[in-house]
C-alpha cells in the first residue's frame, strides 16, 4: 500500500472519530425537558441543558419528596441550594411557596433556570444567586419569615470530598432558619445521615440510588 493511501485512510479514520465525538457532544448538549409534578403548574415542562455537571433530582424522587412534605410547602420561602435547573424550587412555588432563592454557580445553567422561571411567570417571585453555595452560606443569609423550605441536592461526591463544608453549611442554615422550616437533603447510600444536625430527628427514605432525609424544625 502506498504511503499516500495510508495517510488518506488515517485521515478518514480521524475524521470519522471526530464526527462521532461531535455528534455525541451535540446530543449531550441538546436541551431535554423536565416537568413540574404537581400544583398549579402541574405538567408544565422545564428546559434542561443536559450538562453533566447538573444532576436534576429524578421525577419519581421529586414526587416522593413532595408527597412527604405534603402541604408544608405552602407559604414557605424555598431555598434551592445547588439549584441546577431549579426544578425543586420551581416545584415548591407551584405548590404554594411564596418565594424562592436559587443558588447556582454555573452561569449557563443559571440562565436556563431564569428562562424556566420567566416561562412560568414567576420572575417576580424568585432570586437567583449566581455563585458558590458555600460562600453564600458563610455570609449567614437572613431570609427572615416565612419558614424556609431548603433543598440540598448536590453532586453526591460532595458528601465525601467536601463534607466539612457541607456540614458547616447545613448546621448554619438549620440554626438560622425560622421555626417550622423544612430541610430536604438528597445523598446516596455512602452517606451516613447520622452526621447531620439533630440526627435523630431526620426521616430517612431510600429511592435507590438516592437516599433522602427530611427534617422539620420545631
Amino acid at each position: 500500500m502506498s504511503k499516500h493511501r495510508q495517510k488518506s485512510e488515517r485521515k478518514l479514520k480521524v475524521s470519522s472519530r471526530d464526527r462521532q465525538a461531535g455528534r455525541g457532544s451535540e446530543a449531550l448538549n441538546q436541551a431535554v425537558e423536565l416537568r413540574i409534578i404537581g400544583g398549579r403548574f402541574r405538567g408544565r415542562k422545564l428546559l434542561y441543558g443536559g450538562d453533566r455537571r447538573t444532576r436534576p433530582m429524578k421525577d419519581r424522587v421529586r414526587e416522593a419528596v413532595f408527597n412527604l412534605i405534603g402541604t408544608d410547602a405552602a407559604g414557605t420561602h424555598a431555598v434551592d441550594l445547588f439549584a441546577g435547573t431549579g426544578a425543586l424550587g420551581l416545584e415548591a412555588l407551584s405548590r404554594g411557596a411564596q418565594r424562592a432563592t436559587f443558588i447556582e454557580q454555573h452561569y449557563p445553567t443559571a440562565d436556563i433556570l431564569r428562562q424556566n422561571a420567566a416561562v412560568l411567570g414567576l420572575a417576580d417571585q424568585i432570586e437567583i444567586v449566581p455563585g458558590n453555595v458555600f460562600i453564600w452560606a458563610r455570609r449567614h443569609p437572613n431570609l427572615g419569615a416565612p419558614p424556609w423550605l431548603v433543598f440540598c441536592s448536590p453532586p453526591y461526591e460532595f458528601y465525601i470530598s467536601r463534607w466539612t463544608e457541607m456540614r458547616e453549611m447545613l448546621e448554619g442554615l438549620v440554626q438560622n432558619s425560622p421555626a417550622r422550616s423544612v430541610f430536604v437533603v438528597e445523598a446516596d447510600e455512602r452517606f451516613d445521615f447520622a452526621q447531620l444536625p439533630n440526627p435523630t430527628e431526620w426521616k430517612i427514605r431510600a429511592y435507590p440510588p438516592a437516599v433522602v432525609g427530611i427534617y422539620r424544625k420545631v
